[in-house]
């Protein structure tokens, strides 16, 4: 923890993590066309972890086909490998449903504070994702559209982001 004085005289305390302590985890495939851009924000080069997550298209509900966080249990079985922070990226939270099943591997995983980071979600969705665990979520997103559809596409919304990135022509069409 380190005292600080803003140019107005206010006094705040900052804290900073290693990076070795964090973990950038971009949901894939959409998140990784983010990945390269929040480096460059960062004042370090941190871990890249992958979690692969699909909707299942009729129950819309989250299916894990891939997982790559590091696990090294020390003599306690506690995950030393763990980042203290993750910050995951994904840039459409619509329903909120992955993003949930993002947030409990990773709390399974053992973290201790999750960043969430979208461009776009919806009012429920972002709702629902931060709710997942209050006290170690901050979700951080762009804009926010209000409707969700049968499909759990967000309305008027983006389209499917990770066809758009991968031109994989899914159920969005790129003009």
């Amino acid at each position: 923890m380190k005292q600080n004085t803003t140019p107005l005289g206010y006094e705040y305390t900052t804290s900073s993590i290693t990076p070795d302590k964090i973990a950038l985890v971009p949901i894939l495939r959409s998140g990784l066309g983010m990945v390269n851009a929040i480096q460059t924000l960062l004042p370090c080069t941190p871990a890249v972890h992958h979690l692969g997550l699909f909707r299942e298209p009729t129950t819309l509900e989250p299916v894990e086909y891939y997982n790559n966080l590091p696990f090294q249990p020390n003599s306690t079985g506690v995950n030393s490998a763990a980042a203290k922070l993750a910050i995951i990226i994904d840039p459409v939270v619509a329903t909120g449903s992955t993003a949930s099943a993002a947030i409990q591997t990773l709390r399974e995983w053992g973290v201790e504070r999750i960043l969430f980071l979208c461009i776009l979600g919806s009012h429920a969705g972002l709702i629902k994702a931060a709710g997942e665990w209050e006290e170690g979520v901050q979700v951080w997103t762009g804009a926010v559209d209000e409707q969700v559809d049968m499909k759990g596409m967000i309305q008027p919304g983006l389209g499917d982001i990770g066809d758009r990135l991968f031109s994989a022509g899914g159920r969005t069409s790129v003009s």
